[in-house]
């Protein structure tokens, strides 16, 4: 559970700082991830770091859309808090793979599995979360295998 404990780490170094706001933004990245420990009974820091990048996606998500809403509604200090804590969250995010790279896994993935055509989505975009959570992003990941299966298909 290598991402929960950098953030930890990074929360303890935050506070001896005396960084409020990376201490604040540690703190909800490490109550979200126990909370999602507990609503999938994983139990106390037995989660993974699948969990843990899961949950920084989804922070990462409702940050950006944040962001958009303050900026739109004319809130810019709002906004300016936000990116501050989308910037702690995307520090401790799995790196993302290369858009060559993800199209490649991709393929592999879909001939591993025998997917024929888009009925099989679904059975991909689950093996592809499950083997490259927090490495792929799941949008540009839901084109790439509708692209090769409606090549098969």
């Amino acid at each position: 559970m290598m991402i929960a404990a950098n953030v930890k780490t990074a929360q303890i170094t935050a506070m001896k700082a005396g960084e409020k706001d990376r201490v604040a933004a540690t703190r909800a990245i490490l109550a979200a991830i126990k909370q999602k420990e507990i609503d999938t009974r994983v139990g106390a820091g037995n989660g993974d770091d699948k969990l843990a990048a899961d949950v920084l996606t989804k922070m990462a998500k409702q940050r950006r859309e944040s962001i958009g809403m303050y900026e739109q509604g004319d809130r810019q200090e709002l906004a300016d808090q936000e990116r501050s804590e989308l910037a702690v969250i995307e520090e401790f995010m799995p790196q993302m793979m290369p858009a060559a790279e993800a199209q490649a896994e991709v393929r592999k993935l879909v001939e591993a599995l025998g997917a024929e055509g888009p009925q099989d989505m679904g059975k991909v975009m689950a093996a592809l979360k499950e083997r490259f959570a927090g490495q792929i992003d799941m949008s540009s990941a839901s084109a790439m295998v509708k692209q090769e299966l409606t090549a098969k298909g």
